[in-house]
């Protein structure tokens, strides 16, 4: 395993403060007991209905993903640390989906080649000169943040962006609960701060931004259907909100507004959380064959009579092509340097990045721009010279397809595995919620672990797992 930051143990091996409580707990517990809670736990995530459906070869099958009963502790200064970086960013990438849409200053004043944006595939030509409530387009931001450096010196870094429909929030919730149901006493010796109030936060966010005039809002979470991956967690979160959960065939269009079908009769729906792709949103709009959506929405939309959260168009900003420009555009909306600083990017698409990372991709991390979900990309160190010239070939024949970063020392953090406790390599996805009224977030967030011994690749498509995370108050 790469030589890395733990998050529990220093360099010396010495248990850093913040989890010498927890430390002394957990030798305290024998690998017999470990086992029997982790295989409760299984049972009733199982029970619950706690999978995620598979897609390609095993395409309709349901998995568990793996829980890990070892939290990730954040103390409370690093996570202070944390939030004001994430609030920073998530509002300098709002402004900046805002102005791409209306006066494109950022383009003008050359801080972005004007054919990054207007000819990204996520660019949404239909959203131009719309205006939507507060100037807010990603609502909801799952921004995937990781540590990396040396053992004895971690500083963190954002990995990823996402905006258009981010996933997860469910297991954050989901695995605080386990926690707290398995082992009671770890809370009564630990002051972590409470994660269980995000779905009214969520609501609170969502209610903020419905159309003017609309004092009593109705909000609906929009789902693909029971096929999709989420569809788990778009469920739970209606349930959570105590909202309706709906298709597209739930709705419709009528005299300029949506509705909903009732078996009261129609009505009135104020805002949509949809959990379903630009592409599919409205047939008449985009694509025809789709029957995810609701043929008239987009008009609708683009009058200012419903809200979508998150807006149409937010993807062009969580592009990996726009990410190597993120910290540029915090300088220009807001005239601060990033809290928080990207990962170094190399974009292909520029001859002498190309040149560089052709030279050392037994070292890189190549990724597709539209790429997600860990897959169409390349880990350098983890390839076979005949996978590196594979993808060698691909990137020669579309560069502008591609960025490469160095594989960076993720942090890790012990894991109960088969063989015991292990360090695993993590990263961490907290959830940031914006609105006219501010931007807000839980203390926390999705800690996803790697669970084959070396991986660096957290995904859950790719066998990763998850875990509490903890942020202590002060």
């Amino acid at each position: 395993m790469v030589e890395s930051y733990n998050e529990m143990a220093s360099g010396t091996g010495e248990t850093r403060p913040h989890y010498r409580r927890f430390d002394d707990w957990l030798r305290c517990q024998s690998d017999d007991t470990l086992t029997h809670k982790r295989t409760e736990a299984d049972l009733s995530f199982r029970r619950v209905g706690i999978t995620f459906a598979v897609y390609g070869n095993d395409a309709g099958t349901e998995r568990l993903i793996p829980f890990d009963l070892i939290p990730r502790i954040i103390p409370a200064h690093e996570w202070q640390t944390l939030q004001s970086g994430l609030r920073q960013r998530v509002e300098a990438l709002n402004r900046f989906i805002h102005d791409v849409y209306h006066g494109r200053d950022i383009l003008r004043a050359g801080v972005i080649p004007p054919e990054q944006v207007l000819m990204n595939a996520q660019y949404r030509p239909e959203m131009q000169g719309v205006e939507v409530p507060g100037d807010i387009y990603a609502h909801i931001a799952g921004v995937d943040v990781v540590r990396a450096g040396t053992p004895d010196n971690g500083e963190f870094y954002v990995l990823e962006d996402n905006l258009r429909v981010p996933s997860g929030v469910s297991y954050m919730l989901e695995n605080r609960k386990m926690m707290m149901r398995l082992f009671p006493e770890l809370f009564a010796r630990n002051r972590v701060a409470p994660v269980e109030h995000y779905p009214d936060l969520l609501l609170d966010s969502l209610r903020a931004v419905a159309p003017q005039g609309v004092d009593d809002p109705t909000v609906v979470v929009m789902t693909p259907g029971i096929y999709n991956s989420a569809y788990f967690e778009h469920a739970f979160l209606a349930q959570q909100m105590g909202i309706e959960l709906v298709e597209g065939q739930d709705l419709f269009v009528e005299d300029n507004l949506v509705f909903m079908r009732t078996t009261h009769g129609p009505k009135r729906v104020d805002v949509i959380y949809r959990r379903v792709d630009d592409d599919f949103l409205d047939p008449l709009a985009f694509r025809a064959d789709s029957t995810l959506g609701v043929p008239g929405l987009l008009s609708v939309y683009r009058a200012g009579r419903v809200t979508l959260a998150n807006a149409i168009g937010t993807g062009v900003a969580d592009d990996k092509s726009i990410y190597p420009f993120v910290p540029d555009m915090i300088s220009f909306y807001l005239g601060e340097k990033p809290i928080l600083n990207n990962v170094p990017t190399y974009q292909c698409r520029r001859p002498d990045d190309l040149a560089y990372v052709l030279d050392h991709l037994p070292e890189l991390v190549v990724k597709e721009v539209h790429g997600a979900g860990g897959y169409g990309m390349l880990v350098g160190p983890a390839s076979t010279k005949a996978e590196i010239e594979a993808f060698r070939a691909r990137l020669l024949s579309q560069p502008a397809g591609y960025i490469a970063q160095p594989t960076l020392a993720l942090s890790a953090c012990p894991t109960f595995v088969e063989a015991g406790i292990a360090p695993r390599h993590i990263d961490l996805r907290p959830f940031v919620l914006s609105s006219g009224k501010g931007v807000n977030m839980v203390p926390g967030g999705l800690t996803r672990v790697a669970l084959t011994e070396g991986s660096l690749v957290v995904n859950s498509s790719q066998g990763g797992g998850t875990k509490d995370t903890w942020v202590l108050e002060k």
